[in-house]
C-alpha cells in the first residue's frame, strides 16, 4: 500500500517503463542545469546533451517560463494603485486566455493602461483587441488548444471571450467566487463552470491566479495532467496501477529528492524550490517531447518535435511570487540567435543517457 503525503491512499503503484522513467529525472536534472549556466552568465550550449541544444523545451520550472514571468511581473504585480482585487483576477483571466505577450502591451498601448473591469464595460476593451488583431494579424498563442465553439454567438473567437469575460467578471461575480475559494481545487472548479474554458486551461488559470498576492493555496494541494503530460504518463510507466493521472504526478512530487539521489543527478531546484505538482505535470509533457528524439520507438499521434530552438536574443529580468522568498533580479543573459541549420545534425542524436535501455520498448501503435 502507498501513502502519499497528499492524501490519496493506493494499493498498487505505477509500474516505471525502464530507462523511460529514468529519462524523466535525467531530463529534468539537465534541463533545469542549462537554465542555471545560461542565469550565471556562461555561453551557449548550456548542455551537453544534443536534444537540448537542437529543440526547444520548456523550463523545469513553469513560473520560470518567458510567458508566466510575463504575467507574474507585468500583470499579476504590475503597479497600479487605481486597480481593485477584481480588475486584477480579470486581467490574470484575460491574459491566460491569450497567452501572448504582444496582444497584451497592444492592448495596454490602446488603453493607455493595463486593461480593466471598465474598459471591459464600455466596450473599450473589445474595440482594442479588434485593432490588436489587425495589426498582429492573431490575438493568441499556438501553446493552448482552447475551446473555439460559437458559446456566446459570434462568429469570431475573441469577440466569444469577450463575452465569456463580461459574464464572469459583470454578471456572474466571478471575481467573489475566486476570492472566497476554500481550495486550489475549487478555484479550478469555479472556472471550469463558465463556457469555453476545459478542465486544463481551468487548472493553468488557477495556477495564475495562485501567483498573485490574492489567492494563495500549496500548489500540491491539487493537479490536473494536460493532454501532453498524459502522453508522458503511457510513456514513462508500463501502468499507472490503481493511481489516477493526478496522483501519479503528486507520487513524482513525492519521490524527487530520493529519484535524483538514486540516479546520482545533480538538481538544486529553483533557488532551492522543490519541484511542485504543476512542474511535474509539465515535465511529463516534455518528457513526450523528448522521447520523440530520445527514444522513436515509443511511437504516438506526435512523432517530432516541431519547435528548434533559437534565442529570442533578449535579457530577462526574472520575477517570482515574493510569497515565494527566492532570490530577485536575477537577468537570464542575451545570446546571439541561431537555429537548428547551426547544429548539422541529423537523426536521433542523444548524448550519455544514464543507463537507458531503449529497445524493443514499446509495440507501435500503442499509444494513440
Amino acid at each position: 500500500m502507498t501513502k502519499s503525503t497528499y492524501g490519496f491512499v493506493r494499493r498498487s503503484a505505477p509500474e516505471p517503463r525502464t530507462g523511460v522513467y529514468e529519462l524523466y529525472w535525467t531530463f529534468a536534472s539537465r534541463r533545469q542545469a542549462a537554465f542555471e549556466a545560461r542565469l550565471s552568465g556562461q555561453q551557449w550550449p548550456w548542455s551537453d546533451d544534443r536534444i537540448l541544444q537542437i529543440y526547444k523545451f520548456c523550463n523545469v520550472y513553469r513560473a520560470a517560463d518567458r510567458v508566466s514571468q510575463y504575467m507574474i511581473r507585468d500583470v499579476a504585480y504590475k503597479e497600479d494603485s487605481r486597480v481593485t482585487a477584481s480588475d486584477r483576477l480579470f486581467q490574470i483571466v484575460a491574459f491566460r486566455t491569450f497567452s501572448r505577450i504582444e496582444t497584451w502591451e497592444a492592448l495596454t498601448q490602446q488603453l493607455g493602461r493595463a486593461p480593466c473591469l471598465e474598459h471591459l464595460k464600455s466596450g473599450e476593451f473589445e474595440s482594442a483587441l479588434n485593432l490588436a488583431k489587425v495589426k498582429h494579424g492573431g490575438l493568441y498563442t499556438g501553446a493552448f488548444i482552447l475551446c473555439a465553439n460559437k458559446a456566446f454567438g459570434f462568429d469570431e473567437k475573441h469577440r466569444n471571450h469577450v463575452a465569456l469575460f463580461k459574464h464572469m467578471f459583470l454578471v456572474d461575480a466571478c471575481a467573489d467566487k475566486l476570492l472566497s475559494a476554500l481550495s486550489l481545487q475549487a478555484i479550478v472548479k469555479t472556472l471550469e463552470t463558465y463556457p469555453l474554458i476545459g478542465p486544463f486551461m481551468a487548472y493553468q488559470i488557477a495556477i495564475d491566479l495562485n501567483y498573485s498576492n490574492l489567492i494563495s493555496f500549496n500548489e500540491n494541494d491539487y493537479t490536473q495532467a494536460g493532454p501532453g503530460a498524459l502522453r508522458g504518463l503511457k510513456k514513462a510507466f508500463v501502468s499507472l496501477g490503481d493511481f489516477s493521472p493526478a496522483d501519479a504526478i503528486l507520487w513524482m512530487v513525492d519521490r524527487q529528492e530520493e529519484e535524483f539521489r538514486r540516479l546520482e543527478l545533480p538538481f538544486n531546484g529553483l533557488f532551492g524550490r522543490r519541484l511542485h505538482g504543476i512542474d511535474c505535470q509539465g515535465l511529463f509533457c516534455e518528457l513526450d517531447k523528448y522521447c520523440r528524439e530520445a527514444v522513436p520507438e515509443l511511437t504516438s499521434a506526435r512523432s517530432r518535435i516541431k519547435a528548434k530552438y533559437a534565442s529570442g536574443g533578449g535579457e530577462i529580468s526574472l520575477f517570482f511570487p515574493p510569497k515565494w522568498n527566492l532570490p530577485a533580479n536575477k537577468v537570464m543573459k542575451a545570446v546571439h540567435t541561431f537555429g537548428a541549420r547551426d547544429f548539422g545534425l541529423h537523426g536521433h542524436a542523444v548524448s550519455n543517457l544514464r543507463s537507458a535501455k531503449h529497445t524493443n520498448l514499446a509495440i507501435r501503435d500503442l499509444f494513440s
